[in-house]
């Protein structure tokens, strides 16, 4: 039977499946993935939102002589949001502040990808939250347009 399940998941990592992006909303972006990250961390500073960090993994990769596609990562967020829904399921911190990934596929496409706030309810068994959640997903939504629409 172990052998069985091991066979299993080597299967699935080979076909890409085991890697699948669940609980991520991506959006195409018609930018670099430069421009897409400059465009996202202006967006969220006009919004008013905090700008912790913003992490080029492709730098991060070539100082250690790998190869990658170039990807960002910004991460943000809002404690004004934020408590409250840590207030409805501490475990939710875990996942915040927000991230957005800007990457680009091998045919030179460039996505946008966030935690999709409907997972998160899901996954932490948020209750009573909708008004909050209903808020993040639509700024969440707005920033993604934003920074990626030609």
């Amino acid at each position: 039977m172990k052998r069985q399940l091991a066979w299993t998941a080597a299967l699935l990592m080979l076909s890409g499946l085991a890697g699948a992006a669940e609980g991520l909303v991506t959006v195409a972006s018609a930018h670099s993935v430069q421009e897409t990250a400059d465009r996202l961390v202006s967006v969220l500073k006009k919004k008013g939102m905090k700008v912790f960090a913003r992490i080029d993994h492709a730098a991060g990769a070539a100082s250690v002589g790998r190869r990658l596609r170039p990807t960002q990562l910004v991460i943000f967020g809002n404690p004004k949001v934020g408590a409250p829904l840590m207030q409805c399921a501490q475990s939710v911190a875990i996942d915040l502040p927000q991230k957005a990934l800007i990457t680009q596929d091998a045919q030179g496409r460039v996505w946008l990808s966030y935690n999709d706030p409907a997972y998160l309810r899901q996954r932490h068994h948020i209750e009573g939250c909708k008004p909050v959640l209903a808020k993040v997903s639509g700024a969440l939504a707005k920033f993604a347009r934003a920074a990626t629409r030609p």
